[in-house]
């Protein structure tokens, strides 16, 4: 496994995001100093008038008291109009920064392999994408602003409180150590606090997604007090992990509170005594309490930004987790698209085995399969059919050996181009929330509505939308639950008629549809298959008897090829599945 980055080294790739947004950045943090003179210039008011007031009372008049009042007044507008500008546009451009973040999180995921899906929960991917940047908004926005705020009233102060009284001040700077010291002690804390946090949601979120999406299952198995109980055990894991969380942040405000009550007596009783002694005047004493208080809100806010900063930074740790994860499939610096495809297709001693696996899935395969052949794979479960047919689009990469498409290396080829060349329609049908149309759309996003409705004919499923009441406009629910097996399938053949492949791959497509649904399936299929390069995953055998060639898989890889009759004839491993099936 390999080590985590530093602190820093997350800092700087993300530093970047800010580019775009400079001037923005810079105004905010020019707000930033104006919202902190009024907090620096009302002691040195206070500290004006008190001294007038007890050396020569004389000197202070209505007219002085008023004109300083005017300048603080004034100086509040501006504080007013700064805070509002840092409150309304700076928020906005830590928006744009998750807005940024999150877009190039979603084109990651859309990059990445078969396998990362397979081993990763979609509901963790959905919690780093939603939660874990909405923390980065605030943290993107305010940590900026909070620093610069801090340097400029701990170097502002230093310097006022240093004219005033050294010793007193030498003595309150020294005590900021001893609170930064527990501080940093708490953070790791609240560091593995919120990541466990974060990590959390995600199960709760993915174990949310698995009993909603299955809510059919867990009813027609009348097992929902099994699910119930399942989300109690996740729920309780974050509720502890929360009281971790909370039990760190009540340690950090004790400390804060108990370093506020020290520093302030320190500076009461010490500035007691230098008053008494004639060392500081009654002004510069008011205004080392009131710069003392700055101060200390300066370290508090800091010090309670701590929660705010751990939850961000959490938050970019599991953005830069996910966007440093490789896509195992990718296009070869050199790749180049593909035109004019005949469907062609030569496999040379292709062997695959997963990446978390030393078992071959396959070995040893040759195959040539000439445009327009129809080429049956069947055999027993396990056997590499499918696997074998996710090479040729590069869902996984060939262990060993190459895959030629018209005699060009499919890894030469660029992903967009060989894949926009293929046609899958797959055993389960995946439609998208939205209408019949917008499914269909999907195989050719710039068809016309002509177009999709042509396709819908060829697929045998015009018919069955226009009886619907919406026709072509109906929503089809998550996943499209609202339209039966046969009528699924149907849309996506006509989702891969619109685009008009010249290699199609139909993986078991009517294995999980009742004979008459199959039945209009399978005519949709052959009209679909009429001029391509087919390569059918049965596991009804009857579907297949018209293949040019069938090759039959097992873990010792091709066994038999023939048509039906000849493998019939040969009475082996097609023969046996044969007389399974219908027995």
């Amino acid at each position: 496994m390999e080590k985590k980055m530093g602190k820093a080294g997350y800092l700087r790739r993300f530093l970047p995001y800010y580019r775009p947004y400079l001037p923005t950045l810079a105004l905010d943090l020019f707000c930033a100093i104006l919202t902190t003179v009024c907090d620096l210039v009302l002691p040195m008011i206070v500290r004006t008038i008190t001294n007038a007031a007890t050396e020569d009372i004389g000197a202070l008049s209505v007219k002085m008291i008023i004109e300083i009042a005017g300048i603080y007044l004034l100086l509040r507008v501006v504080d007013t109009a700064a805070n509002y500008f840092m409150v309304n546009i700076g928020h906005m451009m830590g928006a744009h920064l998750e807005a940024d973040m999150r877009r190039d999180f979603f084109s990651h995921l859309q990059d990445l392999s078969f396998s990362f899906y397979s081993n990763n929960k979609v509901g963790q991917l959905m919690a780093r994408l939603s939660k874990d940047l909405f923390d980065v908004t605030e943290f993107s926005h305010h940590a900026p602003e909070e620093v610069l705020i801090g340097i400029v009233k701990f170097v502002t102060s230093f310097i006022i409180l240093m004219s005033v009284n050294v010793p007193l001040t030498i003595f309150i700077y020294l005590m900021i150590p001893v609170l930064g010291f527990f501080v940093i002690k708490i953070r790791h804390e609240l560091q593995h606090a919120f990541y466990s946090e974060r990590s959390q949601i995600g199960e709760i979120n993915a174990q949310i997604e698995d009993s909603l999406l299955g809510i059919r299952v867990v009813q027609s198995f009348a097992n929902e007090e099994i699910e119930k109980e399942k989300f109690k055990k996740n729920n309780e894991i974050f509720l502890g992990i929360k009281k971790k969380a909370y039990n760190a942040l009540g340690k950090l405000h004790c400390v804060i509170r108990l370093f506020d009550g020290c520093m302030y007596i320190s500076v009461v009783a010490a500035g007691g005594i230098f008053l008494m002694n004639g060392a500081i005047t009654p002004g510069d004493y008011a205004a080392y309490l009131l710069y003392t208080t700055v101060l200390l809100n300066t370290v508090s806010r800091l010090a309670q930004f701590t929660e705010t900063f751990m939850q961000g930074f959490s938050g970019i740790e599991r953005f830069y987790e996910i966007i440093d994860v490789e896509p195992e499939i990718k296009d070869a610096p050199d790749a180049k698209p593909i035109e004019n495809v005949s469907g062609d297709i030569v496999l040379e001693n292709v062997a695959f085995r997963y990446s978390d696996s030393n078992d071959e899935v396959l070995s040893g395969i040759d195959l040539h399969v000439n445009p327009g052949d129809n080429i049956a794979l069947v055999g027993p479960s396990g056997g590499g059919k499918t696997t074998l047919s996710n090479l040729i689009p590069r869902f996984y990469d060939v262990s060993e050996g190459r895959i030629l498409l018209d005699g060009r290396d499919i890894r030469s080829i660029t992903l967009s181009s060989l894949r926009s060349n293929i046609g899958v329609v797959q055993q389960d049908v995946y439609l998208f929330s939205g209408s019949i149309f917008e499914n269909i759309l999907y195989g050719k996003p710039d068809a016309t509505r002509e177009e999709v409705i042509e396709a819908a004919k060829l697929a045998g499923a015009h018919e069955f939308i226009t009886a619907l009441d919406e026709g072509y406009d109906t929503y089809v629910g998550e996943r499209g639950v609202k339209l039966s097996g046969g009528q699924k399938q149907r849309i996506s053949i006509a989702r891969v008629f619109l685009k008009n492949p010249a290699v199609l791959i139909l993986d078991e497509a009517t294995s999980a549809l009742d004979n008459e649904s199959e039945r209009m399936v399978q005519k949709s299929l052959e009209r679909l298959s009429e001029g391509r390069t087919v390569f059918t995953i049965a596991h009804r055998l009857s579907t297949i008897r018209n293949a040019k060639t069938i090759l039959v898989l097992n873990d010792e890889g091709i066994v038999e090829h023939g048509n039906h009759e000849e493998l019939m004839a040969k009475k082996g491993v097609y023969y046996n599945l044969q007389m399974m099936a219908e027995s």
